[in-house]
């Protein structure tokens, strides 16, 4: 649905108002788009962080990723130790099979389908999972279908997971719905408002307009300072990734670039180089190596350490044998 591109890169100017006035995902979502068994799971258009959250909750190892620095600052500052990247789906600075589970909440629909589902695939380990959330407006409620006919109905459509189940990268198709609910005020369903990116997209006075009418709204629905509940349903679809045929030679050749240019990115972050090494062994006679001897000096620094998520400790030890002696071995200690 690549013609919606240009609103789905709007939210940065109404990050802060999207992150105050957007509902989050109930658990039993979270729970049933990537499972409750801990995995490594990239979350694509992850925004502020409305899921991330509740997808650490569950133990998962979670990367997100956005095309908009704005929205991932705010998640940063809320969830300082998830690994992020600026990125769009369409071109994903991974290596092929990096995670178990990709989720998309309330951003497939802006996804150019055709470039990012075979982006997602590649990433994902064999049979891996891409899961999809949207949260939509239960317009069964009179007041609710008004408010979601002022503000945009684009998370009621029908069609949003198509692609998904029409593509031949994917097999074993689910779906599910979750009922919850979104507690507003009068300054939060401004915010909701505010931060659609249709909204967000109108010149100034429409933008306004659009503002006074939920306004009105409100005032004759809600409850003044106590709020009231937006009743939401939590539509969800799910894709297993079908068995791939051999990568072809420039896919493999894209695959050796990212991975030296992620080797570079990642020496440049830890400030060695693997020229600094020299070629002596820290023995003068490998063969004579007993007691104090055997431990390596204390000033040696040929070692790999590395923090981070699972993707980025397995860009590092693929510089590891710059750090490893004939006959030697690699300890890996997983702190998760």
């Amino acid at each position: 649905m690549s013609e919606h591109q240009p609103h789905g890169r709007s939210f940065g100017s109404v990050a802060a108002a999207y992150d105050r006035g957007r509902p989050g995902y109930p658990p039993e979502s979270a729970a049933w788009l990537t499972g409750e068994r801990p995995c490594r799971v990239l979350e694509l258009g992850a925004g502020t962080g409305k899921l991330t959250a509740a997808l650490l909750d569950l133990g998962h190892q979670v990367t997100a990723t956005d095309p908009d620095p704005a929205m991932l600052e705010i998640l940063s500052q809320r969830l300082p130790d998830v690994p992020v990247e600026v990125a769009s789906a369409e071109s994903l600075p991974f290596a092929a099979g990096s995670f178990d589970v990709v989720v998309a909440a309330q951003a497939f629909h802006w996804f150019d389908a055709a470039t990012a589902l075979p982006e997602i695939v590649r990433v994902l380990a064999p049979a891996g999972r891409l899961a999809v959330v949207w949260n939509s407006f239960d317009a069964r409620v009179p007041w609710v279908r008004r408010l979601s006919r002022m503000i945009g109905e684009q998370d009621q459509r029908a069609d949003l997971a198509d692609e998904i189940l029409g593509s031949p990268l994917l097999e074993q198709h689910e779906d599910a719905e979750h009922r919850h609910w979104h507690v507003v005020d009068s300054h939060s369903i401004a915010d909701m408002t505010a931060s659609r990116s249709n909204v967000a997209a109108m010149p100034e006075e429409q933008r306004e307009q659009v503002l006074a009418d939920v306004a009105e709204l409100y005032d004759g629905y809600g409850r003044g300072m106590d709020g009231m509940q937006l009743p939401l349903v939590a539509r969800c679809w799910a894709a297993q990734a079908a068995p791939r045929p051999e990568p072809s030679p420039e896919e493999v050749e894209r695959e050796a670039r990212l991975e030296a240019e992620r080797a570079a990115q990642l020496r440049a972050e830890q400030g060695w180089s693997g020229h600094e090494w020299d070629d002596e062994q820290p023995f003068d006679d490998p063969s004579a190596r007993t007691g104090e001897q055997a431990v390596v000096d204390e000033d040696d620094d040929r070692m790999v350490i590395t923090t981070g998520s699972l993707p980025r400790i397995q860009v590092s030890l693929g510089e590891a044998p710059l750090a490893v002696f004939e006959d030697e071995g690699l300890l890996l200690i997983d702190l998760h």
